[in-house]
């Protein structure tokens, strides 16, 4: 499968055969691909909390989930979170495979560009989770997997069930698994010239 095909093929699954089980390897594969995801400076903010405790998982949908099934039945739930003050720690490591010149120059920039912007920083956190959203879904879908993302759920709740570190901000959580029942008809997309702005609103 190309990645077009993966675009125009990947929906929002809302029943999995809960007993599909994704291997070890191919949720390895899924997340080394997740994480080619790009994000500003190479800060790399996601955390990808897997939910793998059956119990978990069903306190969740019942209590904090709006008894959504895909939250209990897909073969993998992965909450996805950021730390939006990594770019504070050790920041040199996101360049680590670099020359010391190009560390210590993209550390200052880092440094100047976040700093007293707390703002910018829950910002680029949540852009960096939106771009490892959709680069997990697809490699999803170019493995055969179906994926739902989940952002119908108790926020404050969940926070506290995960035990969500200070400065962490929640994104979806991606049901990942096996469909047995086709996602809904496209509801439909609004055209390009409605979408599509050249140079100025």
């Amino acid at each position: 499968m190309n990645t077009i095909e993966a675009i125009y093929q990947r929906r929002a699954v809302k029943q999995f055969d809960p007993d599909f089980e994704i291997s070890k390897e191919d949720e390895l594969r899924l997340l080394e691909a997740t994480i080619q995801a790009p994000t500003a400076y190479n800060i790399q903010h996601w955390r990808f909390l897997v939910l793998r405790d059956t119990e978990h998982r069903a306190y969740i949908r019942q209590h904090l989930g709006f008894n959504q099934s895909q939250m209990t039945d897909a073969s993998l739930l992965i909450l996805l979170t950021a730390d939006t003050l990594a770019w504070q720690k050790s920041p040199e490591r996101y360049w680590a495979n670099t020359n010391t010149d190009t560390q210590q120059l993209m550390t200052g920039m880092i440094n100047d560009f976040y700093s007293g912007r707390e703002w910018l920083q829950r910002d680029e956190a949540q852009r960096s989770i939106g771009m490892a959203a959709q680069t997990l879904m697809l490699t999803a879908k170019e493995q055969g997997f179906d994926t739902c993302p989940l952002m119908g759920y108790d926020i404050e709740g969940v926070a506290e069930e995960v035990r969500l570190p200070e400065g962490f901000i929640l994104g979806p959580m991606i049901a990942v698994g096996k469909a047995i029942k086709p996602a809904h008809p496209k509801a439909g997309q609004l055209p390009l010239d409605e979408l599509v702005i050249e140079n100025h609103f």
